[in-house]
């Protein structure tokens, strides 16, 4: 029966066979397209000098502080200064009632010439028993007591001199100044008021903030690994003496002057295990104030063998361990746990778990899981953001 098909037929069925392998043939195809390994974009991992930070808790202080005291008794006649203002050394801040320490000096200046006249009236009596008792007219105890008597007037008229001199001290006490220039607080008696030298009364405080310190606390922790990585040559100064210090203000704002470093205690308290690090900064605006909490982040040094990883590199697990996906030789994505423990700009600084060249993806991550194949992209590190801190 085949034999009686038309050859028309039969050369339509031919083709329709050969149409229908070759869509077979591209449905086979497909899955080999659709298995091409997923594009990600890595960093090459390098060694660079990364400067090591210590953030500090700290209080500021002024540099210098006078407590303005009475030192004479009386009654304040009148206050010469304005609350809050900045006064120079030697300025008249207040006027003690001067009248009884004058008088005491009148008083002493005459006991002095008293004392003065007196010396020459013994002084001619010595001189004339000496005389005398040379031609046995007086008796040697007579001259004695003459030579005596002239010596003990010499000595009122030393006593004069210094009660005059008190005197004088004390007279100048009545105008109370400042010792220091600086900012001065609020007055602490009014005109009228009793002041007294036994309870030496408060009249004011004056505080000198221009420079001002800052008072640090350290663990006795921190401060042996620091110690410890510079004796090992992990870590090199960053200068022989000082160090750079950035503050931190309390609204989290930086502080636009950096500081140095003044000392470092060499006694831990036993209370609290800390050491303090006293740092000292220009202060020309007075934007800090004594009393003021800040965070201080001190620059102590490189570390020469750290790795920059940007963060979209770094993520953690549910331990807290940090891991970065790796590219191995064969192009397969190899998860790895690394020590990074802080970071410097955009990036985290790897300090353990990463060596030189290791290919880091940092872009792509969601389609890289360990175990597949992939086909890694170069990318750029971000490493201005290290020199700037570095410098």
């Amino acid at each position: 029966m085949l034999m009686d098909v038309p050859p028309t037929v039969r050369k339509a069925a031919a083709f329709s066979a050969l149409l229908l392998a070759s869509v077979l043939g591209g449905c086979r195809d497909q899955p080999q397209n659709a298995a091409a390994p997923p594009e990600v974009s890595v960093v090459a991992a390098r060694r660079t000098a990364v400067p090591v930070v210590t953030e500090l808790p700290g209080r500021t202080s002024p540099y210098l502080v006078a407590q303005v005291r009475a030192r004479v008794d009386g009654i304040v006649l009148q206050r010469l200064f304005q609350e809050g203002a900045d006064v120079t050394a030697g300025q008249l801040l207040y006027q003690i009632d001067p009248a009884p320490y004058r008088a005491a000096l009148d008083s002493a200046r005459a006991q002095l010439a008293r004392a003065r006249a007196n010396v020459e009236s013994t002084r001619a009596q010595a001189e004339r028993d000496s005389i005398l008792v040379a031609a046995n007219a007086v008796s040697k105890q007579t001259y004695i007591n003459a030579v005596a008597a002239q010596r003990q007037a010499e000595a009122d008229v030393a006593a004069g001199v210094a009660a005059v001199e008190l005197a004088s001290i004390n007279l100048g006490y009545t105008d109370v100044t400042t010792p220091i220039s600086g900012r001065i607080g609020p007055a602490l008696v009014t005109q009228g008021a009793y002041v007294q030298l036994s309870e030496a009364t408060l009249m004011a405080t004056i505080q000198k903030i221009d420079p001002i310190y800052v008072d640090l606390n350290q663990t006795s922790v921190e401060g042996l690994q620091l110690r410890q990585d510079v004796a090992d040559g992990r870590l090199k100064l960053a200068g022989p003496d000082q160090a750079k210090v950035h503050l931190v203000l309390e609204n989290g704002g930086a502080y636009a002057l950096s500081g140095t470093l003044e000392f470092t205690d060499i006694t831990v308290d036993s209370g609290t295990g800390t050491v303090t690090v006293r740092a000292i900064f220009p202060n020309p605006q007075h934007l800090l104030l004594p009393g003021m909490f800040v965070r201080a982040r001190i620059e102590r040094g490189l570390d020469q063998h750290a790795i920059l990883v940007p963060q979209t590199g770094v993520s953690h697990d549910r331990t807290g361990r940090a891991t970065v996906l790796l590219v191995g030789p064969d192009n397969k994505v190899v998860s790895k746990v690394v020590t990074a423990t802080r970071t410097l700009g955009s990036d985290w600084v790897v300090e353990d778990g990463l060596s030189e060249g290791d290919q880091v993806i940092v872009s792509g991550i969601q389609r890289a899981q360990p175990g597949t194949v992939v086909a890694p992209k170069l990318a750029q590190a971000s490493t201005p953001v290290v020199q700037a801190h570095a410098n």
